[in-house]
């Protein structure tokens, strides 16, 4: 795929922060939001299917408390989020419905990802909204999420929408205006990069920092994200937020923001919850040969030969992560063997599985089936 291709869109997932849509103070930004609406409203009577992820609750909240800043407690926090949400719901729902457009609110946690039937309920509902024409307004439930089943940020909440609704691009919109090689605020040399292929280790190593004080990302969650959104066949963008107007620009793939550009086609559903629904219960480490097989090959078994370490305590039929050795996540599978038998055949061939371990479930630690690349 290429940044022209995103001229073709027709699906779109668009994410915007709370700063984009507040004041630093917390109230709302009535204009920035009117302008949001607009556009949206504009792309949907194109033939677009759109769709919001809007993070602000918390931080409208705030603002009508009155509160110079957010609480640090949890109770604090889903307080605020109970009072902020309904508040801009209802602003979402006037000013769409100026511009003839109709807006269902949908609140989700990982919990409605972990479990696979939730899963494919919210992506039914998802597909209803969108074939009778209405734009979802898509928001983490924190009134009633915990730390266990928390998102986190809504970066990547936007990606796993994607994955769900199957999107063309998520598009995140945020105060900064794309990825720079180092940070522009401290580093005035830094320039933007326009167009990232692959998602290395050291790109991850290089983002980092939060963002405003209203808001919970940084880049290093939209580099996350972009993880996320590339592995399903979905391009990501990260724009500026300033003027959302510069969603047409985006669409008609001018050079604008950066853009993440996907490697695979879309997830069949099985691969999309396996990758991102499941929760990863652990890590297993390979060694450069395994690693580099993966990279080059797209899939392929993960035997014991080519483990090197294994972290966490799981069973057997579970999501964990495979890692090269510098901690760089290259996939996620469902593994054939628990950390107690998997620790007792790192490194060793497959013909000597059942010697030291009494049985053999299967020759791969991972089949290649139950593997997607990150």
């Amino acid at each position: 795929m290429e940044r022209k291709g995103l001229t073709e869109a027709r699906r779109i997932v668009v994410k915007v922060g709370s700063s984009t849509i507040t004041y630093p103070n917390g109230k709302v930004n009535y204009e920035k939001i009117e302008k949001l609406a607009r556009v949206m409203a504009d792309l949907q009577n194109q033939g677009k299917q759109m769709i919001l992820v809007s993070s602000g609750a918390g931080a409208v909240g705030v603002g009508k408390l009155k509160f110079s800043e957010k609480p640090r407690d949890i109770p604090g926090k889903q307080a605020c989020a109970a009072v902020g949400q309904g508040i801009l719901m209802h602003i979402y729902e006037r000013l769409f419905a100026e511009y003839g457009q109709t807006v269902a609110q949908v609140l989700l946690t990982r919990a409605d990802t972990l479990d696979r039937h939730h899963y494919a309920n919210a992506r039914n509902t998802f597909q209803r909204l969108i074939e009778w024409g209405v734009i979802p307004v898509v928001n983490e439930n924190d009134v009633v999420a915990i730390d266990e089943f928390k998102i986190g940020d809504n970066d990547n909440l936007s990606a796993l929408v994607a994955g769900i609704v199957d999107a063309d691009v998520d598009i995140l919109l945020s105060d900064v205006d794309g990825l720079y090689t180092a940070n522009p605020q401290t580093h005035p040399e830094a320039v933007r990069i326009p167009e990232v292929t692959e998602i290395t280790a050291g790109l991850e190593a290089m983002a980092g920092g939060a963002g405003s004080r209203n808001g919970t990302g940084g880049m290093i969650t939209k580099i996350q994200a972009a993880k996320v959104a590339n592995s399903s066949g979905i391009a990501l963008v990260i724009a500026s937020g300033a003027d959302p107007e510069i969603l047409r620009a985006i669409l008609r793939g001018e050079p604008v923001g950066t853009v993440f550009l996907p490697h695979v086609s879309h997830l069949q559903f099985r691969k999309q919850w396996l990758a991102f629904g499941a929760r990863v219960e652990g890590t297993i480490a390979v060694d450069d040969g395994l690693a580099a097989a993966i990279r080059k090959n797209g899939t392929c078994s993960i035997l014991p030969v080519g483990v090197t370490d294994v972290k966490g305590n799981f069973e057997s039929g579970v999501t964990v992560s495979v890692v090269d050795k510098t901690g760089h996540e290259l996939a996620r599978g469902i593994v054939n063997y628990g950390t107690e038998d998997l620790r007792k055949i790192l490194g060793c061939q497959t013909k000597d599985i059942e010697k030291i371990l009494g049985y053999t479930h299967t020759d791969e630690v991972i089949h290649r089936d139950n593997l997607v690349i990150m």
